[in-house]
């Protein structure tokens, strides 16, 4: 199964806690883990693509946001998360 980083930002919106709670609402449908140090950053897992998911998750999206997907790839990236956040991650990388 492939892990993706995903992150956001939601941009000039007049009701942003609700924007937000919609986005998170939406990103539930998949396996997701976040870390408690990064506020806009999710870590997903699924057969899908970098393309599709990014695609499916701009739905809740404006023209002004931004998102970011990328896949991880084992051995190839480094960060300071949580343990619980590596455990997810490990548990679910080809």
């Amino acid at each position: 199964m492939a892990v993706y980083v995903v992150t956001w930002n939601l941009n000039r919106e007049a009701n942003y806690d609700a924007k937000r709670t919609a986005f998170l609402k939406h990103l539930e449908r998949y396996q997701n883990v976040a870390d408690p140090d990064l506020e806009s950053v999710r870590w997903v897992s699924g057969d899908m693509s970098a393309h599709d998911l990014s695609a499916d998750l701009q739905q809740k999206l404006d023209k002004n946001d931004g998102i970011f997907v990328s896949q991880l790839v084992r051995g190839e990236y480094q960060g300071y998360l949580s343990k619980a956040t590596w455990e997810w991650i490990s548990q679910r990388l080809d």
